[in-house]
């Protein structure tokens, strides 16, 4: 007991020291910042504007590091573009822009997008610039001064947004008065750009501890060690983007076309009909996105038009060979104001008038013929049919016609049992009938 009295201060002091240590939580690992990272490739559409508005919301929200947009465009639509760099200009999370893979292209409406951004970079092989404005008119006074006001204010846009960013607006304003480009060394040369990248990995790695400016102030971005998140266009955003492409447009509203006319020349499919309309207006909705030409819509309806006359008026194929010149002129129509690649594929302009024209000279045809061939069923089918005399017909008695038995009346003299006779006539109930040999 002695020897425990004394031992037991110097027990306590122990616990004493250690129970600060075994109070102490274990540290929680650091949290790595994540960058959110978004694939643009293609046209410039609303489906695009959609998604890249929708990235930003999303990392606002989050508040996340910083939004990277990798770009590859020809170009697209000015007003698709112009939402899309004012969202960026507004942005509170800081946007990167990366013209990448190897190989890709920041083009016509891609220069407004790369110049919008907080930090722009561009892979090895790849290019930017050529964004004057396409799609006003084919010539004429009022035509060029409509170019001409579109031109300045694509100018003025560009070159408000460079100063916004601090980078080269002469070169900008090149881009889009003499569709000047640059490649990757050139761009970084020229202040266009902010760096070169192998990949993001390697962007990630060199923007790293930049200071960047948003609407809520400066920010210097810490992404050497980011966690890269990507998002993905989400279903509503990858129909509208089918959409976007003029030769999806063209085949829906061929598919309409022949749908509803299908429906029209055979009553009671239904289903022709519902796929028909359903095409139609997807494909009237597409070309309502492209701002197509009016007269080539009008060429179309009028080489549809001439199908049909042709199989009501015999001319010789003349009707459908003017509405196959008709339909050609209208599809080419259709999308010759827009840049050519947002323009309907020639090849398959001419693949679809010639199937067209196949599909009136002989379906369609075909149901014309049907509708007016003479009545093969019922009480109006009776007269030419063949049949069997069950009685005597002296000269009236019973015979077996199409599945039935009719009250007959010979016409010419005793007709006996068992004899085949045909139809000539009927008066009411009644079938007047001759012998066969």
């Amino acid at each position: 007991m002695t020897v425990l009295r004394r031992a037991l201060p110097a027990l306590l002091a122990a616990a004493g020291l250690l129970l600060p240590v075994a109070a102490e939580p274990a540290s929680a690992p650091p949290v790595l910042p994540t960058v959110y990272r978004i694939d643009v490739e293609g046209i410039i559409a609303p489906a695009t504007a959609r998604y890249i508005l929708r990235a930003i919301r999303q990392a606002e929200e989050a508040r996340v590091e910083a939004l990277l947009i990798r770009l590859d465009t020809p170009g697209g639509l000015l007003t698709s573009m112009d939402q899309i760099t004012k969202a960026m200009l507004n942005a509170s999370v800081p946007i990167i822009v990366f013209v990448a893979p190897e190989g890709a292209r920041a083009a016509s409406a891609g220069v407004f997008i790369t110049y919008a951004a907080h930090l722009a970079a561009m892979a090895p092989a790849t290019r930017i610039g050529a964004a004057h404005p396409v799609g006003v008119g084919q010539g004429g006074e009022q035509d060029r001064t409509l170019m001409e006001k579109i031109t300045n204010d694509a100018v003025a846009n560009i070159r408000g947004i460079a100063r916004r960013r601090g980078r080269n607006a002469e070169w900008a304003e090149r881009a889009v008065r003499q569709s000047v480009s640059a490649t990757e060394e050139e761009a970084a040369r020229l202040h266009v750009v902010d760096l070169i990248a192998r990949n993001v990995d390697h962007l990630l790695q060199a923007v790293d501890g930049r200071s960047v400016t948003s609407v809520e102030g400066p920010k210097r971005l810490a992404t050497a060690r980011a966690r890269v998140v990507p998002l993905r266009m989400d279903i509503t955003e990858q129909f509208l983007r089918l959409l976007s492409d003029p030769n999806i447009g063209f085949i829906l509203m061929n598919i309409g076309i022949i749908g509803i006319l299908a429906e029209l020349y055979n009553p009671g499919l239904i289903l022709p009909g519902v796929v028909g309309a359903i095409a139609m207006v997807l494909g009237l909705a597409s070309f309502a996105i492209l701002e197509v030409n009016a007269a080539g819509l009008l060429l179309i309806a009028l080489a549809v038009t001439m199908f049909i006359a042709d199989l009501k008026i015999p001319g010789h194929g003349v009707l459908t060979f003017g509405g196959v010149v008709s339909f050609i002129f209208g599809a080419i129509l259709l999308t010759q104001r827009q840049a050519p690649f947002l323009q309907i594929s020639l090849q398959l302009i001419i693949g679809v008038a010639l199937a067209l024209a196949a599909f009136f000279l002989f379906a369609v045809g075909a149901g014309v013929r049907a509708q007016g061939a003479p009545v093969r069923s019922g009480s109006e089918g009776l007269v030419g049919a063949v049949g069997v005399a069950r009685t005597n017909l002296e000269p009236e008695g019973m015979v077996f016609v199409l599945g039935e038995i009719w009250s007959a009346r010979a016409e010419e003299g005793m007709i006996p049992e068992g004899q085949r006779v045909q139809v000539v006539g009927r008066d009411g109930l009644r079938v007047r009938v001759r012998p066969v040999a």
